[in-house]
């Protein structure tokens, strides 16, 4: 079955400490999901129509299981908090194996 991601690329933080209370909520939901964060801020160097801000990964066993986390209480709870705090790009997409 293939894994499931989440791939964050933030265009612009324009509330840090809404992100920082995201951050803290988004990480109880997430693992309890099943997702393990690889890529969390860190060093970016972007290409073509790139953006070098901060970028996330999380890899889930399963799509449906990403996309199962996405739609919990818990997440929209960390959604409520950041709020307008950010402008992102943020997509599910499905590995290939």
């Amino acid at each position: 079955m293939p894994k499931g991601y989440w791939v964050s690329v933030y265009r612009a933080i324009s509330d840090p400490e809404k992100l920082a209370a995201y951050d803290k909520l988004a990480r109880l939901a997430v693992g309890p999901e099943g997702g393990r964060t690889f890529v969390r801020g860190g060093r970016v160097v972007s290409y073509d129509a790139g953006i070098a801000e901060r970028t996330v990964l999380v890899e889930f066993d399963s799509f449906e299981q990403a996309v199962a986390a996405r739609e919990s209480a818990a997440y929209q709870e960390a959604l409520a908090a950041l709020s307008d705090g950010v402008e992102r790009d943020f997509r599910i997409v499905e590995g290939l194996d």
